[in-house]
């Protein structure tokens, strides 16, 4: 999107997933995005509060965690770690930001975390993560440390669990807005939508194996 957005201002865009648009300048509102673009927004700041409070749910003495991602690629997290610490205070877990550009300093991230036994590890949606998802998952399973993360496969190879937005729901939902626009309808006239579906995935080995008892009904698919 950022080398998309200057090469046109008459060409229809529909962006797909796409985190914190108006933050990163794609658009001015997401109401009313005005010029050529809209689109359907993947991660918001309210999702960081769900992610501690599932991790709370299987390890209810949980005081800490961390936010992984990497400034270069996702740099739009700390606005929302200062969205979420603005918030009235929920619960007496501490979040701090993780920042990360190596397999190394996800090493250290980790190792680090592991010294404190009421620590979690929640990997952000960010392109560089989900690249050095094999990286990042070895290292949690060294350090035994609770994983979350917003994709599916991060739960599937071997991470306690996954939340987020159905990624194949959202692009299905996007047909609708290019058959509005081939329609004549305006993109700048169409509000950006938020995800309305979500998936919840816990490995229950890694759990067992983490030393947590999970509730059945606590998952919506589980992975055996």
């Amino acid at each position: 999107m950022a080398l998309l957005r200057p090469a046109t201002n008459t060409i229809p865009v529909i962006f797909v997933v796409v985190n914190y648009p108006v933050g990163q300048g794609f658009i001015p509102n997401l109401a009313h995005p005005g010029g050529n673009i809209t689109g359907f927004s993947f991660i918001e700041p309210e999702i960081v509060g769900k992610w501690i409070n599932l991790l709370s749910d299987v390890k209810p003495d949980l005081s800490r965690v961390a936010l992984m991602y990497n400034p270069d690629t996702a740099a739009y997290y700390d606005a929302y770690l200062r969205a979420f610490k603005a918030l009235p205070r929920q619960s007496g877990v501490d979040v701090d930001a993780a920042p990360v550009r190596s397999a190394a300093d996800i090493e250290r991230a980790v190792a680090e975390l592991a010294r404190d036994e009421r620590s979690g590890l929640i990997v952000a949606a960010d392109p560089y993560t989900v690249t050095m998802r094999e990286v990042i998952l070895k290292s949690a399973e060294q350090h035994r440390v609770l994983l979350s993360a917003p994709y599916r496969r991060f739960a599937l190879d071997g991470g306690l669990m996954s939340y987020g937005p159905d990624t194949a729901d959202i692009f299905r939902r996007s047909s609708s807005y290019v058959d509005r626009i081939l329609k004549g309808e305006l993109p700048g006239n169409l509000p950006v939508q938020s995800p309305d579906k979500f998936e919840l995935v816990v490995n229950l080995k890694t759990a067992k194996a983490l030393g947590l008892s999970v509730r059945e009904s606590f998952c919506s698919w589980l992975t055996r």
